[in-house]
């Protein structure tokens, strides 16, 4: 099995030892992704709505890197802090996908890096 790393700057760089992706075989691995700007630096976070486009941004820009798009993605985990904002993610979430929605869960934690309301990851297949 062919392992590969993808990275690009129109994602946010890791803030840890990990990267954005990997691709394993046909696979590929995307690291929950938060509201970091890659072009700033900053949060974009005014509102739960502004957050979740960030993240669905930042998730686009390495589904294309890796030369795919949401078509691509068989399943995502969601993490959010509070699940009284699942319908407002939900929202936005959806209109990301045009034909079918993948596998996922929804899971509400206690704390997300920087403190942000909503971390997303996604697993997609060539």
């Amino acid at each position: 099995m062919s392992k590969s790393i993808i990275k690009t700057n129109l994602a946010p760089a890791p803030i840890g030892p990990y990267n954005q992706a990997v691709f394993a075989g046909d696979t590929l691995y995307i690291s929950g992704q938060i509201c970091i700007d890659p072009a700033s630096g900053d949060l974009k976070n005014k509102d739960i709505q502004e957050e979740t486009h960030q993240v669905m941004h930042n998730l686009k820009a390495i589904l294309s890197e890796a030369g795919m798009d949401f078509s691509n993605v068989i399943k995502t985990s969601i993490f959010i802090m509070d699940m009284h904002q699942f319908g407002a993610i939900n929202e936005v979430y959806g209109k990301y996908f045009e034909k079918e929605f993948p596998a996922r869960e929804t899971v509400q934690v206690a704390a997300l890096p920087k403190f942000v309301n909503v971390e997303i990851s996604m697993i997609a297949v060539r």
